[in-house]
């Protein structure tokens, strides 16, 4: 039983099952719920998938979105927005979406972020992984203001969506777990950086390794910090 319904009082089916309430949990409580799901299924959607990205803060490494259709009959208790999970705790969850629900993730390249953008690359992220899902979307909720162009199925933008919505917190859950594991991976290639903790974010430990390593392939030269010590270096 997640922290959620403890302090709610109900047990999985009662808390799964947002059509029994009026107004979503997350009206008066820090949990996503299946409010904004029960509203598209009652409209006739059945497919109706969560929308998140991670990545668009740090100086190195992809953005990363990632696409969930949960399964109503068996979603994992817990699920939250990502940033309020530990790293052991989201890895379960990880593991419980993988093998519950219909899931797709993208990773968009530090090159093609320098070539169009953050804002740009993050919607071409959630695209993608909405495209690559499985079995087709028919409605999307999507983290944040702002949705990708020219969407083949309707959908519903949701600020701070990953702390209202099931599908969307799933989807956030995905989307950090894979990026921090590609980070991870690169860190034992180019070592120093401390992107095993800190994922490519501009901790002091990153800032500090930048200017005694300097700037590696992987690294976003759009990006303000980088630009200027490659700028610098060129003088």
């Amino acid at each position: 039983m997640s922290r959620c319904q403890k302090r709610l009082g109900l047990g999985s089916r009662q808390y799964g099952l947002a059509k029994d309430y009026e107004i979503g949990f997350h009206a008066f409580m820090d949990c996503p719920d299946l409010f904004n799901e029960t509203e598209a299924w009652q409209a006739g959607f059945q497919q109706v998938a969560g929308v998140d990205e991670v990545g668009r803060g740090p100086l190195a490494g992809p953005v990363t979105a990632a696409a969930v259709i949960l399964n109503p009959k068996a979603i994992p208790d817990g699920l939250n927005d990502s940033k309020k999970l530990s790293a052991k705790r989201r890895e379960s969850l990880f593991e419980q979406i993988q093998a519950t629900s219909i899931v797709s993730y993208a990773h968009i390249s530090e090159s093609v972020i320098d070539d169009i953008n953050i804002l740009n690359a993050s919607l071409l992220a959630m695209r993608t992984a909405v495209a690559g899902l499985s079995t087709a979307a028919d409605f999307l909720l999507i983290d944040g203001n702002k949705a990708p162009a020219h969407l083949p199925m309707p959908y519903r933008t949701i600020i701070k969506g990953d702390a209202k919505s099931l599908s969307i917190a799933a989807a956030s859950i995905i989307a950090k777990t894979v990026r921090d594991r590609l980070m991870s991976d690169l860190a034992a290639s180019f070592p120093g950086y401390g992107w095993e903790k800190n994922a490519g974010y501009p901790s002091a430990e990153h800032k500090s390794a930048l200017l005694r390593l300097g700037v590696t392939p992987h690294h976003r030269v759009s990006f303000k910090p980088i630009h200027n010590i490659l700028y610098s270096k060129n003088k």
